[in-house]
């Protein structure tokens, strides 16, 4: 299944990340595709402020991880940008397959550790504050979950 939003606003985009946050669950994983600049850290933002997350979120590129335990589900914000040509042996599986839920942005660079299905999140900066915003379902479970949004 295959959902376009469109997003105006910065605020839309938070607000689809909360939405998307509300349904989601220990042991999910959604990756997030687009340039730099495109929003992918914004909608990680509302999934955060889902989970009653306090701390700002910001962009893990140069730490590659960042973690946000004080919340109703441990955050996982993994940045594999800077992994394309580096060493991918770092733990990361721990926590794509952990106890929380992994939101993982330049998955590309890290694909040979995402053996198991999850949410496709394409995010296109149209310019000024627009986006369109893929999702893409590859099964019932999130197939649900993308229709949970929608409502």
């Amino acid at each position: 299944m295959k959902f376009v939003f469109s997003s105006k606003k910065r605020d839309e985009t938070i607000r689809l990340g909360e939405k998307l946050g509300n349904c989601l669950k220990k042991g999910d994983i959604v990756t997030l595709t687009g340039d730099l600049g495109a929003g992918k850290t914004t909608l990680v933002s509302g999934i955060a402020r889902s989970l009653k997350i306090k701390e700002e979120i910001i962009s893990p590129t140069f730490n590659i991880l960042k973690c946000y335990f004080k919340a109703k589900v441990p955050l996982y914000h993994i940045d594999a940008y800077r992994l394309e040509e580096a060493n991918k042996d770092i733990g990361l599986e721990e926590y794509i397959e952990g106890n929380g839920i992994a939101v993982i942005e330049w998955p590309i660079y890290i694909k040979e550790l995402l053996s198991v299905k999850h949410l496709e999140i394409k995010i296109i900066n149209k310019g000024a504050n627009k986006r369109e915003i893929t999702l893409i379902a590859p099964n019932k479970y999130y197939e649900s979950i993308v229709r949970s949004i929608l409502k």
